[in-house]
């Protein structure tokens, strides 16, 4: 394998707050190893379109506490096709960047597994998603952040919901894995959570009726994994006002809030370990593979075991939500 002598830093698909945490380390882990770095800007686009320069220490100083990502992100249908990665490969070569550390989720690392088998780049993913849906790894940048922003969100919420006796069904973030949901959930006493992956929603309702609004709780409140195949909080709640239809049923959609805010101690921690363990991965000559963190230890995963298929939630958590909810 070349001698790699300059590595290029992307952030591609959906913010997830502790990306700059996960640039800064990058970076001054890159140039730590005597290596230069240079930053695509706006994803696989701006490797396309040639929008990069490159970084010194500085370039990062003051982003660690700062959500988002100061590379910004653009969705590039261009690179979809063999002609975009092959511009792309141009422009690597042009700027002499020898490897590519990639950082986002699972359409971010497939992208990069297409193109480095397509070029043979290395390429070492770090996983950003607040999905936290990713094989190989307990956790992912961005999760922990927009758990909290949630939990936070619902302490607010039971206010009036307690205040006025009302039933909220609070859509969230997750996709078909359902974390945000379940967890959101069980760290702020909800009574229900309901999740694509966990097709039981009839049994859950029916509970929900039964043994929450009937038994005059004061209020009740429901976390929705927003997914385009369940018809999300909205649905749910048409379901139950037609059941029972004296129910006071308020819908939130929390939406792109849950990926905003400045990312908690805990997303950059982990983002910073997996900055500078993705250029130590290059340093030992890896490639192709995704930093995890498995029992609190840097794990490197295949992209091919990171992508198999989605991270499934635990259903003991179920059994545990459902058991403290009565």
């Amino acid at each position: 394998m070349a001698e790699i002598k300059c590595v290029g830093i992307v952030t591609s698909g959906n913010d997830a707050p502790g990306m700059n945490s996960a640039i800064r380390a990058v970076t001054r882990s890159s140039i730590y190893n005597g290596l230069r770095v240079k930053a695509i800007y706006r994803g696989y686009k701006g490797l396309i379109d040639g929008d990069i320069v490159e970084f010194q220490t500085q370039n990062v100083s003051n982003i660690i506490q700062q959500g988002g990502t100061i590379l910004k992100s653009s969705p590039s249908k261009d690179f979809l096709t063999s002609e975009g990665r092959e511009k792309a490969y141009e422009n690597m070569q042009k700027e002499e960047i020898d490897a590519l550390i990639v950082i986002g989720g699972d359409g971010t690392l497939t992208g990069a597994r297409i193109f480095a088998q397509e070029y043979d780049v290395p390429c070492i993913g770090i996983p950003a998603t607040i999905d936290n849906n990713l094989c190989g790894t307990d956790t992912t940048i961005g999760y922990d952040t927009a758990l909290n922003t949630i939990m936070q969100t619902v302490d607010k919420i039971r206010d009036t919901a307690t205040s006025h006796e009302r039933l909220f069904f609070i859509e969230v973030m997750g996709d078909d894995a359902g974390f945000l949901a379940l967890n959101g959930a069980i760290a702020s006493g909800c009574e229900e959570a309901i999740i694509p992956s966990v097709i039981i929603e009839g049994e859950q309702l029916n509970r929900l009726v039964l043994n929450g609004v009937r038994k005059s709780k004061g209020s009740s409140i429901v976390l929705v994994a927003s997914n385009d195949g369940n018809g999300g909080a909205l649905h749910y709640s048409e379901i139950v006002k037609s059941r029972c239809p004296n129910l006071d049923v308020k819908v939130l959609l929390l939406g792109h809030l849950q990926r905003g805010g400045q990312p908690t101690a805990h997303d950059r921690i982990i983002a910073s370990r997996m900055g500078a363990a993705s250029i130590e991965a290059l340093m030992k000559g890896l490639r192709n593979v995704m930093i995890g963190i498995d029992n609190d230890e840097i794990v490197y995963v295949p992209f091919f075991l990171s992508l198999k298929e989605t991270r499934q939630i635990d259903r003991n958590l179920m059994d545990i939500l459902h058991n403290i909810s009565i």
